[in-house]
């Protein structure tokens, strides 16, 4: 979960900080149990400044009543350090105890234990978390040797927080729109503050997390072994309601589980009736990740609860062997790829099939030329390795188990890149798509499409052998914006080989294409009766697929009331702004904008209805009774010529708005 930033001014904080650290132990008083007896300290709080924070003695579980937590942990290759993200979810009345416990953490501070949850309060625990948390008990533990089954007298290897890799977040800890929400109303309170009760039931999410830039937040001392010898990790899951531990341990060859118990103050529980085993995962790049499910009964507080798993890294005494699959490549296939760089050539999912065993297993293949690796992450993705300028490379590949066995049968196979590719827009529609053979396969067969987000245009394809072929790939219905190829080759022998080239093309922005709709008798507009307002229709399209906004001009006048049903539009239009200039050339500009700005014009010239005809004599009446564009306009009474500019400045708001 990405960290969301809040502006608050400082002086908010820096006041719920200074009364936090007077305050933090009195808010929480359940007792904290660990691995290690807890050492004794003369005092909890300073008074001189943030470094006198101290929360120890405290867990996860005192401050967060969560319904369900997640705890993923991964131990560093130096055996050293580890990464943990947790997220605790928090529903309905424990939400309220959440809410009420890091409020009373604030007792005596402005706003705090005032049973109002605000977002100056959660800023303050945002900026103290960390040092808090370091304070805090992991209860985890770890020792090499025999298999350890208690806390009494051991010398537990604890495993700890480190304050600069610790980063939180939460969710809805002031929960947004609530109806109960107000404007604080303590002294000091930030402007922007707002706060709910703390008796809000509203859904919550608490998370801890490495810190950006960082790459830990734990630390022990280190395994002398780093991992070889045998090791027993234990847990105290004591008021661990309805959580998953999931730990990864680093690549090491026959890691794995050789015993485990849970307990009760030191009495042994029945697996399956009273816990859940822990289970092993043997992923692909040689990790061992355990899972464990943690269901503590509040009934049975204060009750301790320890989990301990021993490992061993000695073979087990039965190991079946990895056998190929009948989906496996042919012994000399061809396996596609692109060189010079470490490239994701054969999916998970697809891998997956070729070999079996029930611990799982790894492809191991040892190539013919200096330069060229591969190996497996964490997915179980293959993932080759050749340096630049390689075009090809074989090698024997074997099928390992974590314990080191492996299939009788080995596999040779040739990775190689099968063509080069360029790409250029030639005019403005296609993608000009060169496909230049390296020679890796006699013939193969190239389909490819522009692809943009999900989008794909038509499907080319193309025979290629020897010599360079491009491909024109249409770019219709494609938006405007970065544009990538996207497709697939196939050859006898040859693995399929899926691609995806980003070559840095834009597909530019065309205009939308406007055009006007004649009425039965052939003219550009329909008038109504009064003759002070005519109608327009006609359609308008975007080559890209863009929504297009319509706006019409007439006498300075704009108005953008279109009615748009698909390619269709229609708009009435009141020439009441013309009448107020005594303009009687109707000249209207429709103009459509797409969603990349680029714009299209259309001009429309609609004849006056009552304009006279003078084409017969070529003369013009020059009487006292007015001139001809006065005749030209009907007669209008008082009130029809104030409805007219009425009409007009109603066209003129539309303009504005």
């Amino acid at each position: 979960m990405a960290t969301r930033q809040y502006y608050v001014p400082a002086t908010a904080i820096t006041m719920l900080i200074m009364m936090i650290m007077m305050s933090i132990t009195s808010g929480i008083t359940s007792p904290a149990l660990s691995i290690t007896e807890p050492s004794q300290t003369e005092g909890r709080q300073g008074s001189s400044g943030l470094s006198d924070v101290d929360c120890s003695g405290y867990t996860f579980e005192d401050l967060f009543d969560y319904n369900f937590a997640l705890f993923n942990i991964d131990i560093g290759t130096d055996w050293a350090t580890a990464e943990m993200e947790a997220t605790a979810y928090v529903n309905g009345s424990n939400s309220a105890t959440v809410r009420e416990n890091l409020d009373g953490l604030f007792e005596g501070a402005p706003g705090g234990d005032n049973d109002w949850i605000s977002t100056d309060e959660r800023e303050a625990v945002r900026e103290i978390g960390p040092m808090c948390i370091e304070d805090m008990e992991t209860r985890l533990g770890i020792r090499e040797g025999v298999p350890h089954r208690t806390n009494s007298g051991v010398a537990w290897n604890d495993l700890e927080f480190v304050e600069e890799g610790i980063a939180l977040d939460e969710v809805d800890l002031v929960a947004p729109n609530h109806p109960d929400e107000r404007s604080c109303t303590n002294f000091g309170a930030s402007a922007d503050c707002k706060e709910i009760p703390v008796a809000a039931t509203d859904d919550l999410q608490i998370s801890l997390f490495v810190k950006s830039g960082e790459n830990n937040n734990m630390r022990f001392d280190q395994l002398p072994n780093q991992g070889v010898s045998n090791f027993t990790l234990a847990l105290n899951v004591t008021n661990m309601t309805n959580a998953d531990l999931v730990m990864t341990f680093p690549a090491l060859q026959g890691l794995r589980i050789a015993d485990f118990a849970m307990e009760d103050d030191g009495v042994e529980l029945v697996v399956g009736q009273d816990y859940t085993a822990p289970e092993e995962e043997f992923l692909p790049d040689g990790k061992l990740r355990i899972h464990q499910h943690v269901d503590y009964d509040k009934i049975n507080w204060p009750v301790g609860r320890n989990l301990f798993i021993d490992f061993t890294t000695t073979v087990p005494e039965s190991n079946d062997i990895p056998q190929w699959t009948n989906l496996k490549p042919a012994n000399n296939s061809i396996i596609p790829l692109m060189t010079g760089t470490e490239y994701l050539t054969v999916p998970a999912e697809e891998l997956s099939d070729w070999a079996t065993d029930s611990n799982g297993w790894n492809l191991d293949c040892a190539f013919s030329d200096a330069g060229w690796q591969s190996r497996q992450d964490e997915s179980g993705n293959l993932l080759v390795t050749s340096p630049s300028g390689a075009t090809s490379s074989s090698a024997t590949c074997s099928v390992l188990d974590p314990f080191g066995a492996s299939a009788v049968e080995t596999l040779d196979f040739t990775f190689g890149q099968p063509f080069t590719a360029a790409a250029v827009i030639d005019d403005g529609e296609n993608i000009g798509f060169t496909i230049t053979p390296t020679g890796l396969v006699a013939e193969m067969t190239i389909g490819a499409h522009a692809h943009q987000d999900g989008i794909m245009g038509a499907m080319r394809s193309s025979m290629v052998s020897s010599d360079p072929v491009t491909i024109a790939l249409p770019m219709d219905g494609l938006k405007p914006g970065m544009v990538m190829v996207m497709g697939s080759a196939s050859a006898n022998n040859m693995m399929n080989f899926d691609y995806l080239f980003d070559f840095g093309l834009e597909k530019q922005s065309l205009p939308p294409i406007i055009s006007l709709r004649t009425s039965f008798d052939g003219k550009n507009a329909t008038w109504d009766a009064t003759g002070l307002q005519f109608t327009l229709k006609g359609t308008v399209s975007d080559p890209d697929g863009e929504d297009v906004s319509m706006t019409l001009q007439l006498c300075g006048a704009s108005a953008t009331d279109f009615t748009q049903v698909g390619i269709n539009w229609e708009i009435d239009v009141s020439i009441a702004t013309c009448v107020m200039q005594d303009i009687t050339v109707y000249d209207v500009v429709i103009t459509g904008i797409d969603e990349s700005d680029i714009e299209s014009s259309l001009l429309v010239n609609v004849e006056d209805p009552n304009a006279q005809d003078t084409s017969g004599d070529g003369s013009t009446s020059d009487d006292d009774s007015g001139s001809s564009e006065a005749s030209a306009l009907p007669s209008v009474s008082l009130l029809a010529t104030i409805s007219m500019v009425l009409a007009g400045a109603a066209l003129i708001r539309r303009d504005e708005e």
